[in-house]
């Protein structure tokens, strides 16, 4: 299903059932092997705590998700905020946490990228290298499981023809095949070759409200980024009416660059390999009552 629409999307596509790379080696150096054993998807909170305007009393922890989601010391990856109660500013969160069990405490592997106050580039750090927690604030989209080993989905594609990103692509391949049926996946992919297309939020929240994309695009701050980009996508086929964000990827390198991924900007050169899984079960949690479209992309 997947490589038929990534064709139509790619100058080549090729998607096999593969043994999962050790993702505790380069360029991951996560602290799990791999992404197999109960996998679930739980989109946390949401855009309508960001915008119009933040609700900065919308905090979440890592390890009371795991077992909001019945998997307790899960490895998670994803796309989220950081808590501005710990950081003292806004930012973009890239987790990757093995949260804690009874028998092992937390390691905590995400990145952290803001805008750096002095050249208002972007400044990439591990989370880490500052702070114990595992905190995030108003809204995560996270794929977890047991961090083993397995089989799971590559997907190679080269050289974009088409409109959609990467990631678009794949979910819209899965609506259109499963229709009704929600289909999730997650997992993590590189950009091998190019350049990409990524924001990152300003280090303080709009005293405006930001009541359009259009605002929210000029209260953004986008750049573009080189590779080997990092990435952490969460996809959901469709909306089953839980009002969640269908699709969400952060990125991190060992450049010292990282965000969220928009699309790549370089078509002709771009190269993507990406090691995703099926999700089980759903999760929502803590979902806005009052919502809105608007920031969803």
């Amino acid at each position: 299903v997947l490589q038929k629409g990534l064709k139509e999307n790619f100058a080549d596509a090729q998607v096999s059932v593969v043994d999962c790379p050790d993702l505790t080696q380069e360029p991951f150096n996560f602290p799990a092997k791999g992404i197999c054993g109960k996998p679930r998807i739980a989109d946390v909170g949401g855009v309508p705590y960001l915008i119009p305007l933040v609700q900065k009393e919308k905090v979440y922890d890592l390890n009371t998700v795991a077992k909001d989601i019945e998997l307790p010391g899960a490895f998670i990856l994803g796309a989220g905020a950081v808590s501005s109660k710990i950081l003292g500013i806004n930012a973009e969160l890239i987790p990757i946490v093995q949260t804690k069990s009874e028998k092992k405490p937390a390691v905590n592997g995400s990145y952290v990228a803001q805008i750096n106050p002095a050249d208002k580039g972007c400044l990439l750090e591990k989370y880490s290298s500052k702070y114990t927690d595992c905190e995030f604030g108003l809204l995560a989209n996270l794929y977890a499981s047991e961090g083993q080993p397995g089989k799971v989905i590559e997907v190679k594609a080269n050289g974009r023809t088409g409109e959609l990103n990467f990631v678009s692509c794949l979910r819209q391949t899965l609506e259109k095949h499963y229709g009704e049926k929600p289909v999730g996946m997650g997992g993590t992919f590189i950009i091998q070759k190019g350049k990409a297309k990524i924001h990152i939020m300003p280090p303080e929240f709009s005293a405006c409200p930001l009541n359009t994309d259009e605002d929210v695009n000029n209260w953004l701050k986008f750049f573009e980024m080189k590779a080997p980009l990092i990435c952490q996508p969460v996809i959901v086929s469709r909306d089953p009416g839980f009002d969640l964000r269908v699709e969400h990827t952060h990125c991190f390198s060992h450049h010292g660059e990282g965000g969220h991924y928009h699309q790549d900007t370089s078509p002709d050169s771009v190269q993507y390999l990406g090691y995703f899984q099926p999700a089980e079960l759903l999760f929502r949690i803590d979902r806005p009552q009052e919502t809105h479209l608007v920031g969803r992309d």
